[in-house]
């Protein structure tokens, strides 16, 4: 965990008051709560749980659709996003670990519209490392990071989650 910061489960208590907030505010029903492949993932599950959503939640891998593909080729571990209805007039959720460019959430964007038109979506994301190239913003936020350039940071799970500041490869 980094030194000096709020732990993992620490914002997800905070993320999840202020999801509930609103959730209510928006008067949302039934949300369809996703989770970005693989830290995405692990939130959302933290926080479906904690907002006692009972609907199934999905999992979205978004390596096909990133803008990146073929600078980066294939992750070997890419897996199939499994959603277990469509997204056609529902409320999503969406969950990610960190929030930098932007570009993930762009591509995760598209790959929902690929399952249909949602009613909205509200973006969730652990950290925002304030690094937007693209106009993409979260609705929610653990916190607020700022990184060296040789710096990034990594969430490690599932159990515990704990943050981890890196030097780039």
């Amino acid at each position: 965990m980094m030194s000096g910061s709020p732990s993992v489960d620490a914002l997800l208590d905070k993320m999840g008051q202020e999801l509930s907030a609103l959730i209510s505010q928006r008067k949302i029903d039934d949300p369809l709560m996703i989770g970005i492949h693989t830290g995405g993932v692990w939130l959302a599950e933290r926080l479906h749980k904690q907002l006692g959503l009972e609907g199934p939640m999905g999992v979205l891998d978004i390596s096909f659709y990133r803008d990146d593909f073929t600078k980066m080729g294939l992750n070997p571990k890419v897996k199939p996003s499994q959603l277990p209805t469509s997204t056609e007039g529902r409320h999503i959720l969406l969950v990610d670990d960190v929030i930098m460019s932007g570009r993930t959430i762009r591509a995760a964007m598209n790959e929902l519209f690929d399952y249909g038109r949602p009613a909205s979506i509200t973006l969730i994301t652990l950290l925002d490392l304030q690094r937007r190239e693209l106009p993409i913003q979260a609705d929610v936020v653990g916190g607020t990071l700022t990184l060296g350039d040789n710096q990034l940071i990594k969430l490690t799970g599932p159990d515990p989650l704990t943050l981890e500041i890196r030097e780039r490869p």
